[in-house]
């Protein structure tokens, strides 16, 4: 058997696999993998460096599958390469209720699946920053321990969506030159040939953008693995667009948009099987090929094996911080840090808004945590998530730690996602609020994975004032408190900031939001308290000597409403308390007997937020009052603002006084 011919028949044990599963699921995509196994045996087999038997090595090649709904090829190499957890019972279990062989591939079902992928371009942009990170731990710790590449393999539709020309200009601009994609170049997409819909010349785009591209036969293994070795050796990150044939083997359906997310039915495939002389029955590979891959699948064993040499050569300090940051654990000066600063903050009572108290935080937390990683869409002035300790990242150095993102949220928040998921790194980044909604399905994606990423968002509300509508968020709170698995912070002032800030950075299994102010805010906390109040999601901030007849709920910037209100109520002789509701997410994790104290039995609730009602009839009841906001915003001053939409102290008490009948 010659080379070519052993290669043909070790791609055509991916092909029909995936037929195979695809067709007992009676769901799927099979022409990816058809067109794509190609590639992915002379990657797998030759070049990537992965070892089955220690997936989560931290320098082991990382393989993003973009195109996700071609989850069939990755399923099938890994347990081809001999993964424990893809066996041929996973397989044919494809598409079902528990296997880990999902529809797309979803992080943490089984190890060798790096990102959940399906919504197309998030992969690319996730694999920008591992690529990233791969960069910035190469630059602490050496050659020696982090020497790895990123691997991508794209569609038509990942290079379609947006999210590819923010995420692509970002990689070529700060010359990511070890992230190598594949281009999956078959012309189809759902509704038939991509040239219905596009005519864009993708290799001139890339290399517009400072990329290496190369052009080559898909289904050709020479060329396929001599341009892996071109891009290994260029200093800029590298496109290579491999033309291939979607549903390569399958007699009518091969090149045509049938073949890409529908089984192929008996028929097609059994011409097929005759096609590629495949004589087998569904779900058998012979033994000589499996062996073929299971050698494979040891082949970077030597290579994990002289890393481990290297790294026992390491001296012990960059040994346990390089583990240390790996596992995801912080730093153990970084609790007293917190309580230090808390315990000076109750003694200055600092009057600032909530976007300069998270600068002032973030100066004390990324002296002591050297992993987090700052950034910002290109509003570094306005979010305040630059400190002394953050030196810029450039092109050509990677040792700082603040990445200028640009006016690219979508590619940004994909990146962190891709920088959290690479491990030994703590993203945080810096928007609007009113942008979150570019940041999006980056975000859903980050807590469907449990990734510890962090949002800064500043100008949180009508409070930022004459920027207008536009600007300025509304519905906001209430879309992003309804991601599940995202924790939304809405802190009322500095100690509130820098809670927040400890329970995001303490947060291993999921992103958060903290959304922040621009205008100016006194300090609520008087006083010290160890523990961390914004833990239980609300709290009592001001409470009343009788029981109260009022409560008012706020969060944010709204406090201050809020305890104004309280103290005319009080000195009417009305008792009243004020709750302060940082986090919805984390007020209901608490006790039941817990939520009940802090919602009340009874008396009047007002609840008090400069955004829409949706979410707080669970502290207030449906027949509650909302001081807030029922429709956008206006451009004028912020304090105009809050008149014109009665979001003031005097609404909170008149609500309270005609409720109340006095």
């Amino acid at each position: 058997m010659t080379d070519l011919e052993k290669h043909q028949r070790m791609a055509n044990a991916i092909r029909f696999l995936a037929i195979d599963a695809v067709e007992k699921a009676k769901s799927g995509h099979p022409g990816l993998p058809m067109g794509a196994a190609d590639i992915a045996t002379v990657l797998f087999t030759q070049f990537l460096k992965y070892d089955p038997t220690a997936p989560s090595w931290a320098d082991r090649d990382r393989f993003v599958l973009s195109a996700g709904h071609g989850s069939m090829l990755l399923y099938s190499l890994l347990y081809l390469l001999g993964s424990d957890d893809f066996s041929l019972d996973e397989l044919k279990n494809f598409r079902q209720l528990g296997s880990r062989t999902a529809g797309h591939p979803e992080y943490g079902h089984g190890a060798g699946i790096e990102t959940t992928t399906g919504p197309l371009g998030q992969g690319f942009g996730n694999a920008v920053g591992m690529a990233i990170a791969e960069r910035l731990q190469r630059d602490r710790f050496g050659k020696e321990l982090v020497d790895h590449y990123t691997y991508v393999l794209a569609g038509d539709g990942c290079l379609m969506e947006g999210i590819s020309q923010e995420a692509l200009t970002l990689a070529g601009h700060l010359k990511l030159n070890k992230l190598i994609v594949f281009w999956d170049d078959n012309g189809i997409s759902i509704d038939g040939k991509v040239e219905i819909t596009d005519s864009t010349n993708q290799q001139e785009r890339f290399a517009a953008s400072g990329w290496n591209t190369i052009d080559i036969d898909g289904h050709d293994p020479e060329a396929i693995a001599d341009a892996i070795r071109q891009a290994q050796a260029s200093d800029r990150p590298t496109l290579i667009a491999a033309k291939t044939t979607i549903g390569f083997g399958a007699p009518t359906k091969a090149g045509t948009a049938k073949v890409h997310g529908a089984p192929l039915g008996a028929d097609e495939i059994s011409g097929t099987r005759d096609a590629l002389n495949w004589p087998h029955e569904a779900f058998e590979v012979p033994s000589d090929i499996l062996d073929a891959w299971r050698i494979a699948g040891l082949r970077s064993a030597h290579a994990h094996k002289d890393w481990q040499k290297r790294f026992a050569d390491a001296d012990t300090e960059t040994r346990a911080d390089f583990e240390r940051r790996n596992r995801g654990d912080l730093p153990a000066g970084f609790t007293q840090a917190v309580l230090d600063y808390k315990k000076k903050l109750a003694e200055d009572q600092p009057t600032m808004a909530t976007r300069k108290a998270s600068e002032a935080v973030l100066g004390v937390i990324n002296e002591v945590v050297p992993e987090t990683i700052g950034g910002s869409a290109d509003l570094t002035g306005s979010n305040n998530t630059k400190t002394p300790q953050t030196l810029p990242v450039t092109p050509d150095d990677f040792s700082g730690r603040y990445i200028h993102y640009g006016i690219r949220e979508h590619g940004m928040a994909a990146a962190m996602n891709g920088m959290a998921l690479h491990g030994g790194i703590i993203p945080y980044s810096g928007g609007f609020l009113i942008f979150s909604d570019y940041c999006r399905p980056s975000i859903r994606l980050a807590a469907l994975m449990k990734q510890r990423v962090i949002h800064v968002m500043t100008h949180d509300s009508i409070g930022l004032g004459e920027d207008g509508p536009t600007h300025q968020p509304v519905e906001h709170f209430a879309a992003l408190r309804a991601i599940p698995g995202l924790t939304f912070f809405r802190p009322a002032d500095i100690t509130e900031t820098l809670e927040c800030w400890q329970l995001s950075l303490e947060s291993r299994d999921g992103p958060s939001v903290l959304a922040l102010t621009r205008q100016n805010l006194p300090s609520v906390r008087k006083t010290f308290e160890e523990g961390n109040l914004c833990a239980k999601g609300a709290y009592v901030l001001a409470d009343s000597d009788d029981e109260a007849a009022v409560t008012i709920f706020a969060s944010g910037s709204e406090i201050e409403i809020a305890f104004d209100a309280h103290k005319e109520l009080t000195e009417d002789g009305i008792a009243a308390r004020v709750v302060s509701v940082p986090s919805f997410e984390l007020f209901e994790a608490q006790s039941e007997d817990y939520k009940a104290a802090v919602i009340g039995s009874g008396g009047v609730k007002i609840a008090v937020e400069a955004g829409i009602r949706m979410g707080w009839d669970r502290f207030i009841g449906n027949d509650g009052v909302f001081v807030g906001m029922s429709g956008f915003g206006a451009s004028a001053p912020y304090k105009a603002l809050y008149e014109h939409f009665g979001i003031t102290k005097d609404a909170v008490v008149a609500a309270a006084r005609e409720r109340l009948g006095a």
